[in-house]
């Protein structure tokens, strides 16, 4: 049975920001993969090398998923698997060719202890790029400031699901809060207190003891629960053999939780020394996010692997990836910003978030900088808007 619990308690939704000493495993094993000796060198204006770190190392918030195709599509041939301290390193590669640098993409979740992505920013000076959702940022800000540089997703994959046999009636979130109905999350999450403020749902409602394992909601399908449009939806109908159904959802961005989840994120006083490699690297970024849209199997091949490699808790079929794949485009997760570039910014929803959830974050008793404001929080100034989806 998948373990599904997700990165539901740091995709957006966690404000606890903890700094804390991380011990790295030791003794894994390596594995190798292809070969990068016929590689041949991307054009001038990809090429990384001499402005971009050696290694552009990128911490990513939870275990390999579709979620991260477009950091896992950078991996090219003669790539490296450190199974003991979950990360991938290869040539750093864009349309089959190479930009001169090599890109490492280190797992999160329980890699890193499930901490935050800004703690392992701060406690590890080599991670150029991280994995960071809006109100994560907020509630990091007072002490481990980060400022995105590229959306990896247009809006959030987050859902509110349930059953249609059981709730035929229900068609949105809304329909949920006129209900009794439990609504179990994973405690500590901030949509829930949006959804609450914006009258959706009761607050009587709120069961925060979610553990991501299906059992409840197959032993008790009143209840409304958590999920990922990109996961559970095939999850629940292909492969929790106690369901085999299918389920019905609503978007939280459709309904309010604004944020961008998982903005690549620099350490927010590194952004100016950055920039050089920015203005290249971030383009690059973009053109892959627009690539494994079209073409994401070998990607998400490639990270059905790692997760096999890894071997944790972690469950993640190639089938599961697949859907999530195509779910992500279909349902605009993965987009074109207005400006008709993918990866970009809107400022004035960044700054809507930052105005909604800097009461929640401090509800929930993290510190936010004082006087912070969307610019602290995110920059379009690297986003090539020529570079989107077709």
């Amino acid at each position: 049975m998948p373990s599904s619990i997700r990165r539901a308690a740091l995709l957006g939704v966690s404000t606890a920001i903890t700094l804390v000493s991380v011990t790295a495993c030791g003794g894994g094993s390596t594995a190798s993969a292809g070969s990068a000796d016929k590689l041949k060198a991307a054009p001038a204006a990809q090429r990384l090398a001499g402005v971009c770190p050696k290694t552009v190392v990128v911490q990513a918030d939870w275990e390999p998923e579709a979620e991260h195709g477009p950091l896992y599509n950078l991996v090219g041939p003669g790539y490296t698997v450190d199974t003991a301290k979950k990360r991938v390193t290869g040539p750093l590669v864009i349309g089959g060719k190479d930009t001169g640098v090599k890109i490492q993409i280190r797992a999160g979740g329980s890699a890193i202890g499930y901490q935050s992505v800004p703690s392992q920013m701060y406690l590890d000076q080599s991670i150029t790029l991280g994995t960071v959702t809006t109100d994560t940022a907020i509630a990091a800000s007072a002490k481990q400031p980060v400022t995105a540089v590229a959306a990896l997703m247009k809006k959030s994959p987050m859902v509110l699901m349930w059953d249609p046999a059981t709730h035929p009636g229900w068609k949105t979130i809304a329909d949920i809060g006129t209900s009794n109905a439990k609504v179990v999350y994973v405690n500590g999450s901030t949509y829930a207190s949006l959804l609450v403020d914006k009258g959706l749902i009761k607050k009587s409602q709120l069961d925060g003891s979610y553990d991501g394992a299906p059992a409840r909601f197959v032993a008790n399908p009143g209840i409304a629960q958590q999920g990922f449009a990109t996961a559970e939806p095939y999850i629940y109908q292909h492969e929790v053999s106690a369901w085999k159904k299918p389920i019905k959802y609503q978007l939280l961005a459709d309904v309010g939780f604004n944020v961008y989840p998982e903005s690549l994120s620099v350490r927010s006083g590194e952004l100016k020394s950055l920039s050089p490699c920015l203005k290249k690297l971030v383009p690059v970024l973009q053109q892959s996010a627009a690539d494994f849209a079209s073409k994401p199997s070998a990607t998400v091949k490639l990270i059905s692997d790692l997760v096999q490699q890894y071997n944790t808790s972690w469950v993640y079929s190639e089938s599961t990836g697949s859907f999530a794949a195509k779910q992500m485009v279909k349902l605009g997760i993965l987009g074109n910003e207005a400006d008709g570039g993918i990866g970009g910014f809107d400022m004035k929803r960044v700054a809507s978030a930052l105005k909604t959830f800097t009461p929640f974050v401090e509800q929930s008793g993290a510190k936010v900088k004082p006087g912070l404001t969307a610019q602290d929080l995110a920059t379009d100034e690297f986003i090539d808007t020529s570079i989107g989806m077709k």
